[in-house]
């Protein structure tokens, strides 16, 4: 337990947190070395590194899973230690096992703490005889779980056994849906931590799920740093956390913070962690799991507490004791993280990767942004969707609220399509203002955010859309350089004509330009005239003046020709349909040419085929199971059909133009 100084750090990992850990190493003067596959060669957390060196390239397992390249290239360039981040090979005893093999310092808890709490079988028989409430569960084979089944009641959950962050977890309310979701959620277990093993548990309705996070060093110490309110999820994934819960009392909250540091004391628990408990409306909470590594939502607990865990977390791994105690540890105001994802909201949340064409952080006192980029990317199918974590801090929880939903509408992503205007929703729902919400919220109110999104999109003024548009429009080429001298040569067909018409989205607009000069316009909008001028244009953000009031939109335009256009925190695809786009064949036929043809809904992996040439299926049949970012997505017949060409093959990688499966419709 000597301390032992760390000059090198290797981050076996990627994106955000990758990034974050380097922010801290860089501030107490550790060298960081960063890991890339050959996809990522470009990637931020490589460029952001003190050293780098490659994985090649291949699946998961030969790149950030392969813990042979990574304790090579530890020993190759000499580091000290290395640090998991979260994800990947936090929780895998394999790593810790051969860091002691070859002298390296693992930044995290020991073997056993891992194999013990890291798998949630073992971690409930582990709180069980700890004194702590768990709710009822059934384990064993996928066959031993199908026998026993009757003897939990319905609605049971499903969860992958060395699982964590959502991921590989399902609701079962019916019991003859439990056979083919014990395979599907096995299958994903497998794929995703290599291990196929799962587990049965009641469901509690409506519950709370509140964490606690702990700390705990080489020589006896442990204290928790307070709680964070979870209960924001979507298919169990969080996706908006709180830090303190609006729903603890002050004796709840100690009881939980007593129970979280008895579990570490008992299993001698050195690191950052994390203990989660499911609430009841009563304020009973039951142990949940604990993640034996720092979390994706803990930047929350370091602005309410303010203290670094990533820090605290090295000088641990160094042998130091805690630097506080527990009455150090005192809450202060309230924050907000947000986890901004590449998922389309409108299209039931599917994967959404492809080419970043803009990107800009809000900014300002108090808001905190984990990113893992710095700019227009590729946004991979390969890898998980979120994008970065947005976490807003403010005296109380109401501010801390406004706040974020005035940084979510300054967060512009342009290329792909966001969770951006779905957090706005959920923040500005008065369930959420008033803290009536559970874990099932966002699949109990997905009708009311729905509608709450496309409110919030039709409040935004045609005219202030038009107005923004034909700004920009009318001079990106003065911009680029290209705009001849007289403006009015390249418009005055105007003269003779209505006007320009304009597409935004699926809509049209026909306008009428009264006046232009450079720097100012005035057009009608059916019997609306509006003037505007212009303020600045930096390259990526206008600022205007819309009948003197001062107003911003980001532009961007993808490789179709189209425009993208943000404004409020919307995304809009605008095009002049007046003028003619060079990225379209306007001698294509109009024809429905695809027929019955099916194509993926994102760029990803086949992971499975169901049918071949010849089969009949009906509606809903699942034809084919593609993988993206993590994700199994089911492509389903649209109607009773033949298939007629099945054109790819598992595992093979796929994207929205590759035809899957051609189908010819059959009369019933």
């Amino acid at each position: 337990m000597t301390n032992q100084p760390i000059q090198k750090i290797l981050i076996a990992n990627r994106g955000e947190i990758a990034i974050r850990i380097m922010r801290t190493l860089r501030r107490m003067d550790i060298q960081s070395v960063a890991i890339y596959a050959e996809n990522d060669a470009d990637a931020l957390h490589k460029r952001m590194a003190d050293e780098a060196y490659p994985l090649g390239d291949g699946e998961l397992s030969a790149t950030y899973l392969n813990v042979e390249k990574i304790i090579a290239i530890a020993k190759k360039c000499g580091a000290q230690a290395i640090h998991p981040g979260y994800g990947f090979l936090s929780e895998n005893p394999k790593l810790v096992k051969a860091c002691e093999d070859n002298q390296i310092i693992f930044i995290g808890p020991d073997t056993r703490s891992i194999q013990l709490m890291g798998n949630k079988i073992a971690a409930r028989e582990f709180a069980v005889k700890s004194g702590l409430p768990v709710t009822k569960g059934l384990t064993g084979s996928l066959d031993d779980i199908r026998a026993n089944a009757n003897t939990l009641p319905f609605p049971v959950l499903i969860k992958a056994a060395a699982g964590g962050g959502g991921k590989g977890m399902r609701i079962v309310r019916k019991a003859e849906e439990l056979d083919q979701v014990l395979e599907t959620t096995s299958r994903e277990a497998k794929n995703y931590f290599g291990d196929a093993t799962v587990y049965v548990e009641q469901y509690i309705e409506n519950p709370r799920h509140i964490e606690v996070q702990v700390l705990g060093d080489q020589h006896g110490n442990a204290i928790h740093l307070y709680e964070r309110e979870c209960s924001i999820q979507r298919r169990y994934q969080k996706i908006i956390e709180e830090s303190p819960s609006p729903t603890l009392t002050e004796a709840v909250r100690q009881k939980m913070g007593e129970a979280a540091v008895k579990i570490c004391h008992e299993i001698g628990y050195r690191s950052a962690g994390t203990i989660e408990f499911l609430v009841d409306d009563k304020l009973n909470f039951y142990f949940l799991e604990m993640n034996t590594r720092i979390q994706v939502e803990h930047p929350v607990t370091e602005l309410v507490t303010g203290f670094d865990l990533v820090e605290e977390q090295v000088y641990i791994a160094m042998g130091m004791p805690l630097r506080f105690k527990q009455n150090q540890v005192i809450q202060r105001g309230h924050a907000i993280e947000c986890r901004i994802y590449a998922e389309d909201p409108a299209r039931n949340f599917l994967p959404s990767p492809g080419t970043m064409t803009l990107y800009h952080e809000p900014a300002g006192t108090n808001i905190r942004i984990d990113s893992s980029i710095d700019g227009p990317a590729e946004i991979r199918s390969s890898y998980d969707p979120m994008i970065s974590k947005l976490v807003c801090y403010a005296e109380n929880r109401q501010q801390a609220i406004e706040k974020s939903i005035k940084a979510l509408e300054n967060y512009v992503i342009q290329g792909i399509q966001t969770n951006v205007p779905y957090l706005r929703a959920l923040l500005s729902h008065k369930a959420f203002d008033t803290n009536k919400i559970s874990t099932s919220f966002c699949e109990k109110e997905a009708d009311a955010l729905m509608k709450q999104m496309a409110l919030q999109r039709k409040a935004l003024p045609d005219a202030l859309k038009l107005t923004a548009f034909m700004l920009y429009d009318l001079h990106k080429n003065q911009w680029q350089g290209t705009d001849p001298v007289d403006v009015w040569s390249q418009i005055g067909y105007w003269r003779h004509h209505s006007g320009p018409s304009v597409k935004v989205d699926e809509q049209e607009f026909q306008l009428v330009i009264h006046e232009f000069s450079p720097g100012s316009l005035q057009l009608q909008f059916k019997k609306e005239v509006v003037t505007s001028s212009l303020i600045s244009w930096d390259g990526k953000c206008l600022a205007f003046n819309m009948m003197d009031q001062p107003e911003m939109a980001y532009f961007s335009e993808d490789d179709e020709g189209d425009t993208l256009m943000s404004i409020g925190g919307m995304q809009f695809k605008c095009r002049r349909t007046d003028l003619l786009n060079d990225s379209i064949d306007y001698g294509q036929g109009s024809e429905d040419e695809a027929g019955g043809s099916l194509f993926a809904p994102m760029p990803g992996r086949v992971l499975k085929v169901n049918v071949k040439e010849g089969d009949l299926v009906n509606r809903g049949t699942v034809l084919l199971v593609v993988e993206a970012m993590k994700m199994e997505n089911n492509i389903v017949a649209p109607a009773r059909a033949k298939v007629d060409q099945v054109n790819v093959k598992e595992g093979e990688m796929v994207d929205t133009k590759i035809q899957l499966v051609h189908l010819s419709e059959q009369e019933i």
